[in-house]
């Protein structure tokens, strides 16, 4: 037996030899991100052997370490087996105390009339009604407690903002990391992790327990008792609603991708252990299709799509690439699979939206370099939107070729600033972002394929309309990440064609913001419910020329 001793947390834990540090940590519930799940494909799980010889840690996995870190003593968590005692330090001990997530969105008027209200009747008691149902009663007049909850359960962040369903007003919001993501980073992995009862289990009571903590520093904050909050709206995509519901994603994942649950629906939030009043309901808003969920639903109500002139093209920019295009009221939607890079996942250097992260990146025009950190910390890595900003600006300034191929390091054609930022990393190229801090050829690539995806989504749904670019007369960019990009970034990197320059919008947290809708206003619940059965799903699976259309979306 050996034992291992994680420093950050003072907690210890002695296992069998041949324990991962990864098995080791979580024994003791520390978190440590392994979003690929231990298949040594991420390199998020990296931590640093303080004492006792690296020797005595048995590493598979190298290839995510550069030179530099295994001389510092850093290993893979996944990976390294401990053959005797060690100390171990952990970097991500603050997970979610700098997350930076957004929790605003586009949203428009709403008529307060709400499917849950409260009538004070002469017997002295306040009734509370789902619809037309009774489903509590309370002594004396409560009519004035009236609560309800909006989450919106990204796949890889968390919000949960309480509401005063009388007046609508948002009392407080607090934000986390999804902490499914610690286990299975994007959708398709979540979705076969999911498959069986175990990983089912861990991702559905992992999600409640994160989603109750938030629900209690709600109350926290504002002194508001439980038994008071009485509906949960749960806006996400199809996956997540399904996780979050304790239903097996697995029919999500194989042919032909038919969803479970349909939304549209009330669940027993007693049943489902939400840590509200015992007779409160969680609100699963409608599902459009399979890979295009009911925040998409939420954010067409929050944009008011359907009402709209004119064609607009509404995407929601993620791990998922999901989109929608609007022609006077009549809506098709499609989703593509973009993969963890946007999150600032699969990146060499890449993290979560915290501080130190870089999120702003620009070169002026004598070749100097203006960098932004989150919180303006110490830069410590890239979170997505400065890694778009990067790949942006370097393509600007063809330090990076069409083909995403860095430019020779010879190069006499660049400003010599930019020059001797081209160094060899490991034998390979790669660009010096920040002291410590490298974009290399796979990060690239890791974003192309991202950016293809999402591009090639955008162009096979506006080819099955037959719009062509320059028709398209408003661009909503949805989501918390794309509300921190630059439309020039994205225009850059060809994630969006030269023609929408000048039209795009960014609208936020539609998720949130139609789910604060649907809360309020029990009409816009049976409104999206009849339009979703009109909205047309494009399936990119079963189109002719999608894969050409993905290759020559792959160039920058």
């Amino acid at each position: 037996m050996v034992k291992v001793n994680f420093g950050t947390f003072d907690k210890s834990v002695t296992v069998e030899e041949g324990t991962t540090i990864l098995e080791a940590a979580r024994l003791l519930g520390i978190i440590i991100e392994s979003p690929c799940n231990a298949v040594g494909v991420c390199g998020k799980c990296k931590v640093k052997v303080t004492s006792g010889n690296l020797e005595d840690v048995i590493q598979n996995g190298k290839h995510h370490l550069s030179e530099r870190e295994r001389a510092q003593g850093f290993v893979l968590a996944c990976g390294a087996k401990v053959m005797a005692d060690v100390n171990i330090e952990v970097a991500s001990k603050h997970l979610n105390e700098t997350l930076q997530i957004l929790n605003h969105g586009e949203s428009f008027d709403i008529e307060l009339d709400s499917y849950i209200n409260k009538k004070y009747k002469d017997d002295g008691k306040t009734y509370v009604y789902a619809g037309e149902k009774i489903i509590g009663e309370e002594v004396g007049d409560t009519t004035e407690l009236n609560y309800g909850i909006v989450v919106d359960i990204g796949t890889t962040t968390l919000v949960a903002t309480l509401v005063n369903i009388n007046t609508g007003q948002e009392l407080n919001s607090i934000s986390a990391l999804n902490p499914q993501s610690i286990y299975a980073q994007d959708v398709l992995s979540r979705i076969k992790f999911a498959s069986d009862e175990s990983g089912l289990n861990t991702m559905y009571s992992e999600i409640t327990k994160e989603l109750n903590s938030m629900i209690q520093k709600n109350i926290e904050a504002t002194g508001i008792d439980k038994k008071n909050i009485y509906e949960v709206i749960f806006s996400g995509n199809t996956c997540m609603i399904h996780l979050a519901a304790n239903v097996n994603p697995y029919s999500l994942g194989k042919y032909p991708y038919t969803p479970l649950l349909r939304g549209g629906t009330n669940l027993s939030a007693k049943e489902h252990k939400l840590n509200i009043a015992s007779s409160g309901l969680i609100y699963l808003p409608p599902i459009i299709s399979s890979y295009v969920g009911p925040d998409i639903t939420s954010g067409i109500l929050a944009t008011r799509l359907q009402d709209r002139k004119g064609t607009t093209l509404f995407v929601d920019i993620g791990t998922n690439g999901e989109m929608v295009i609007a022609r006077d009221g009549k809506l098709s939607s499609t989703s593509t699979a973009a993969g963890p890079a946007f999150e600032g996942m699969n990146i060499t250097y890449g993290m979560r939206a915290e501080k130190g992260a870089i999120e702003y990146f620009n070169i002026e025009e004598d070749g100097s370099i203006e960098i932004k950190t989150i919180e303006n910390g110490v830069a410590i890595g890239i979170c997505g939107s400065g890694l778009l900003d990067i790949v942006g600006e370097l393509i600007a300034n063809k330090v990076i070729g069409k083909s995403g191929r860095f430019a020779s390091i010879e190069n006499s054609d660049l400003p010599e600033v930019l020059r001797k930022r081209l160094v060899k990393l490991d034998g390979r190229n790669a660009f010096e972002i920040a002291e410590g801090i490298f974009l290399t050829q796979k990060d690239i690539r890791q974003v192309q394929l991202a950016k293809g995806a999402v591009r090639a989504g955008i162009e096979f749904l506006m080819n099955s309309k037959k719009v062509e670019a320059d028709e398209v007369d408003k661009i909503q960019i949805a989501g918390s990440f794309g509300y921190h990009l630059r439309a020039k970034s994205l225009i850059n990197i060809g994630l969006l064609p030269k023609e929408f320059e000048g039209k795009i919008d960014f609208v936020g947290n539609t998720s949130k913001s139609g789910g604060h809708a649907l809360l309020l206003n029990k009409k816009y619940r049976s409104e999206m419910e009849n339009l979703v059965k009109e909205i047309e799903v494009v399936e990119l699976s079963n189109g002719e020329n999608f894969d050409k259309i993905f290759v020559k979306c792959l160039s920058f």
